[in-house]
């Protein structure tokens, strides 16, 4: 049984579509033949938007283009004579990073949210998902269906029909606490002369949504862009058909055929047995080896429950470090030489150097250079799914997460406490516990799936001094969900007071540590000032 929601276009619309888009059928596509502004455009529109890429591009975008030239235009056209060049270069000079060089956009629809952490991991890719905080689970497709993916296997068992049961009394669940959610939110935070209806009405619907996103299941289906080079994908889909879950090695597939559509030459090596084929071996045999002897040699898990924020590893002398590599970067000396510069420094010159090199930062894109990359520090997170999913997408720095289970308990935010909904909140996620349970055995990869966005996850994030600051401050703006703005905020208290890096957490200058009550308000003000001068 295929599992996605087919679209139906006009032929009409289907004519205008062959040009731009792989397939019109699928929920994985590639755009071709569009001005690289224009994808960019999209995809950053799409985001926001509870209609398909599609969809989207039909009703907003076709407008604004030139539809008069060749109605024949196909993705393929011009390939053959490209994919000989490439592999001409490449057999011939032996030069396979011409593969950074070609990039596609491509759209990846009817994702769960296990999937879009797969998809979101690759370093040198960027991506867009749609976002939980603009859009409501409480609508169900054409189809009657609400938006969670129908795993074959788990369908085709004994939990099918109770899978289906278990999933709709989520979304029956969130869609009759967000109305009225929001209706106690405008009481609380009344509407204030300065703002329109519609700055006061996306905010309020922002923070409701933000407080019942928790409610949604891990099958919760999301729309998700990504635009990275062939060499990206080519490491993607390896990955991707090595996972343990059925539903990232099918999207793989989905993935390599409507690339092989567009970037063939670079996605040569993907089915070649003994080059991709090994590769995915390796990565497949290895997993499961490592898994086998951990069972063997421990028993027991260490599943303490409770949200946590820890830093388990730094280094001590860490601003130290930092020192030493401006003073090598802005100077001819050795590396040795210059720690025996910075050893002889006395600590009001160390600050003095280290304010110089920082410099009048006015606003948190001003960030200093690479010297900060030279200490790092390791944190261990246990926060509800939802931080999880805003926190994974930083990808400059190492983040593993153990498996989504709900065994480390949940969140319930304090607003539902406050607006009297916390009993049918906390029921939801106890039918979900109790699924998880039931399934675990039989599907214990699959059961994940029946796991709401509130149950807790235990990860960890490295990362160094520079990207630190970049994601610190970022998260801790006051527009960003509470949950992950608490992290950022122990995060820099940990810097400082627990690792000692005084000097380099006060460089953190934009850390934002005020109180807010609507966290989209300032946001959507600026976006109505900018609406405004465009008119």
């Amino acid at each position: 049984m295929h599992p996605y929601a087919a679209e139906e276009f006009t032929d009409a619309e289907s004519s205008i579509l062959r040009r731009y888009f792989t397939n019109l059928e699928g929920p994985v596509f590639a755009l071709v033949n569009l001005p690289e502004v224009v994808k960019g455009a999209l995809f950053a529109r799409y985001s926001r938007s509870s209609k398909s890429l599609r969809r989207l591009f039909l009703d907003e975008f076709v407008g604004d283009l030139d539809l008069s030239g060749d109605t024949e235009l196909d993705a393929t056209i011009g390939l053959g004579r490209a994919d000989e060049l490439y592999q001409r270069i490449f057999y011939e000079y032996g030069d396979d990073s011409v593969a950074q060089l070609g990039g596609v956009h491509l759209a990846c629809e009817q994702s769960s949210n296990l999937l879009t952490k797969v998809l979101e991991r690759g370093r040198l890719m960027s991506y867009l998902e749609q976002s939980t905080r603009y859009l409501g689970y409480d609508k169900r497709l054409a189809s009657g269906h609400y938006r969670f993916y129908r795993d074959h296997d788990l369908l085709e068992s004994r939990f099918g029909a109770r899978y289906i049961g278990e999933m709709d009394r989520m979304f029956d669940t969130y869609a009759a606490l967000l109305p009225r959610l929001t209706e106690f939110i405008t009481v609380k935070y009344p509407k204030t002369p300065d703002d329109t209806d519609f700055v006061y009405r996306q905010a309020t619907r922002a923070k409701a949504l933000d407080a019942v996103r928790g409610l949604l299941p891990a099958s919760a289906l999301s729309n998700l862009g990504i635009y990275a080079s062939g060499q990206a994908y080519e490491g993607l889909l390896l990955r991707m058909r090595a996972h343990p879950l059925p539903e990232v090695r099918t999207y793989a597939e989905m993935m390599f055929d409507e690339l092989n559509k567009v970037i063939p030459s670079f996605l040569k090596r993907v089915n070649v047995p003994e080059r991709g084929g090994v590769w995915t071996e390796y990565l497949s045999s290895t997993r499961s080896a490592t898994q086998t002897l951990m069972r063997e040699l421990w028993q027991d898990d260490d599943v303490a429950p409770g949200e946590s924020v820890r830093l388990v590893d730094f280094d001590p002398d860490g601003e130290t470090r930092v020192l030493e590599a401006i003073v090598f970067a802005n100077g001819t000396g050795s590396h040795h030489e210059a720690a025996r510069r910075v050893a002889m420094l006395s600590t009001d010159d160390r600050q003095r150097l280290l304010d110089a090199y920082v410099g009048e930062r006015r606003n948190r894109r001003h960030r200093p250079g690479r010297a900060l990359e030279r200490t790092d520090y390791r944190f261990e997170l246990v926060t509800d799914y939802g931080a999880f999913r805003d926190l994974q997408r930083h990808r400059l720095l190492t983040i593993e997460w153990q498996p989504l289970t709900v065994d480390l308990g949940f969140d319930v935010p304090e607003l539902i406490y406050e607006a009297g909904l916390a009993g049918e909140f906390e029921s939801s996620l106890e039918r979900s516990a109790e699924f998880y349970y039931d399934l675990r055995e039989d599907f214990p990869d699959q059961a994940q799936y029946a796991v709401a966005l509130a149950f807790r996850i235990r990860y960890v994030m490295q990362m160094n001094a520079r990207e630190a600051m970049h994601l610190i401050e970022l998260r801790s703006g006051p527009q960003g969900h509470p949950n992950y703005r608490r992290v950022a905020h122990e995060m820099a208290r940990l810097i400082d007071t627990q690792a000692g890096h005084h000097a380099l957490a006060a460089a953190m200058r934009f850390v934002d540590f005020s109180d807010t009550d609507l966290e989209r308000l300032a946001a959507e003000r600026a976006a109505e000032r900018a609406r405004t001068l465009r008119l």
